[in-house]
């Protein structure tokens, strides 16, 4: 079942690299948090510790414009989120609600302390991989919010 779980993170982008020995050692660590459909795993604001990998159930991203919660996108299975609170330690940018019942790896800032300790070096590409998977997102939100910004191959602003 453990070898199960490794191979699923290694189909993640956050986790793309990682030895075997580093996910054992942050699936021993990590939580399984149970939210119930309608529940928050977090909210907009909230102080933020971990990220999480959902392993099953449905979420919505939501992010608060004056007095609206708008859907930022959902997430599925295998998809991973909070993880901009373990690279800048700021406040939640977004709240999470569940859409089923959910569950989710939950993975603190400690757990990936605890990789630091281990092996530097699998520590800094678990940064790296947030960093990239943040910018991903970034880049999506921009183009969903002004996909006609751009000028077709300039990348210079019309």
């Amino acid at each position: 079942m453990q070898d199960e779980r490794i191979e699923a993170l290694q189909q993640m982008s956050i986790f793309g690299g990682l030895r075997d020995d580093t996910l054992r050692l942050i699936l021993s660590v990590a939580t399984v948090a149970h939210v119930r459909q309608g529940d928050y795993f977090f909210r907009e604001g909230d102080a933020g510790d971990s990220l999480f990998v959902l392993q099953g159930g449905k979420a919505a991203v939501l992010k608060r414009l004056g007095e609206q919660e708008c859907l930022l996108r959902h997430l599925n299975r295998g998809d991973c989120f909070g993880e901009m609170s373990l690279i800048d330690f700021s406040p939640r940018s977004a709240s999470v609600r569940a859409l089923e019942d959910c569950e989710a790896l939950q993975i603190s800032a400690a757990c990936i302390a605890q990789v630091y300790e281990k092996d530097v070096e699998q520590f800094a590409l678990i940064e790296m991989n947030m960093g990239r998977e943040v910018s991903r997102r970034l880049r999506q939100t921009d183009a969903a919010l002004d996909p006609g910004r751009l000028s077709a191959g300039s990348g210079l602003p019309k």
